[in-house]
């Protein structure tokens, strides 16, 4: 696949992915656009789901090779398990964990917060006990 071609078709499965379109993201996948790619803000379609909570989304990603503890954006995003775990996406945090995300990767290549500082504040207490329960420990 040539560049240009690959950028239009990885625009098209990060939009897919925010907008919730399985069908849009199954045909991307289909004309072989990797499930690890960016748009051209650094934003990855598996953040992007994530933080939607479209675990069937998430889900179709990982099976496609989406690696679940990949860092999205260049600031304003993170990790997917972040992203779900800041919304009480109970379901998508537990289909990334699945799928062998880290409960404890903090965001901002280390330095920011964990999945778990992040559903602490908000009203999210079973998103904290599977966390808690995957291993995620509280910050000391």
């Amino acid at each position: 696949m040539n560049r240009r071609r690959h950028k239009k078709l990885s625009g098209r499965l990060v939009d897919a992915a925010l907008v919730g379109d399985l069908a849009r993201v199954r045909a991307a996948l289909r004309a072989k656009v990797p499930a690890e790619t960016t748009d051209s803000a650094g934003s990855t379609p598996l953040y992007l789901a994530s933080v939607n909570g479209d675990t069937e989304i998430v889900r179709v990603l990982l099976a496609a090779g989406a690696r679940p503890d990949t860092e999205s954006g260049t600031g304003a995003e993170g990790t997917p398990l972040c992203g779900a775990a800041c919304w009480g996406h109970t379901e998508t945090v537990r289909a990334l964990l699945e799928h062998g995300a880290d409960p404890n990767l903090r965001e901002d290549h280390g330095t920011g917060r964990a999945p778990l500082d992040w559903a602490s504040t908000g009203p999210y207490p079973e998103t904290v006990d599977l966390l808690l329960a995957a291993g995620a420990r509280a910050r000391a």
